[in-house]
């Protein structure tokens, strides 16, 4: 942003405050930012979770990379810098998620520490658990839920991350599951670690 529109720009205070918001939720605000190769289940655990989160009355969202590069982030491809401004984007709005008191699940691939890095300094890392989907490449290719590895291979993609882009595995993430595991054991790791962290106090994983 140009530095003299930048100085007309004044931060407004709110009378009702992220902590507020928490006490009418019942619980803590927090980020799960789910990071992993293509096809190792980030998606599908999160919903898998959020499904349990919500039948429980805990206010939650879910963003999922492509359904924001099929929006806020469309003008954008796949090269270092504008993978770096996809994930600045979406840190940005889920800054906003965090400070409406809701658990807020992301699933983006996020390949680079760097990024991720980066987003734990954006929003404080308190705010911010860190999980690594740790799936196999050769699963990952096996299930291929949108054919990306076969038209990567094909030369049909380019930067396609785990073929032509690497994935920087994370060195110190909250929690690692194994993209194999039955989503009610992966889902039960994670509701552990949020009573862990206090952010909730009672799940009934048997609500329908």
């Amino acid at each position: 942003m140009n530095n003299n529109c930048q100085k007309n720009i004044f931060w407004q205070k709110y009378s009702i405050t992220r902590t507020k918001r928490e006490q009418k939720n019942g619980h803590k605000s927090i980020v799960l930012w789910f990071t992993g190769l293509s096809g190792s289940g980030k998606s599908t655990i999160a919903n898998f979770l959020e499904e349990i989160l919500f039948k429980n009355g805990i206010s939650t969202y879910l963003l999922d990379g492509d359904n924001i590069r099929s929006g806020l982030c469309s003008d954008l491809g796949f090269n270092i810098i504008d993978r770096e401004e996809n994930i600045r984007r979406i840190g940005e709005v889920v800054k906003l998620f965090l400070d409406s008191g809701m658990i807020i699940l992301v699933s983006v691939i996020s390949p680079y520490r760097s990024q991720r890095e980066m987003i734990c300094k954006m929003l404080g890392k308190e705010n911010i658990l860190e999980i690594f989907i740790d799936t196999p490449l050769s699963i990952c290719e096996m299930r291929d839920p949108k054919k990306l590895y076969k038209k990567a291979r094909l030369g049909k993609i380019s930067n396609f991350t785990g073929i032509q882009s690497i994935y920087e595995i994370p060195e110190k993430p909250d929690i690692i599951l194994d993209g194999t595991d039955f989503l009610e054991k992966n889902s039960e790791k994670l509701i552990s670690m949020l009573y862990d962290y206090n952010i909730i106090s009672f799940i009934d994983q048997n609500v329908k």
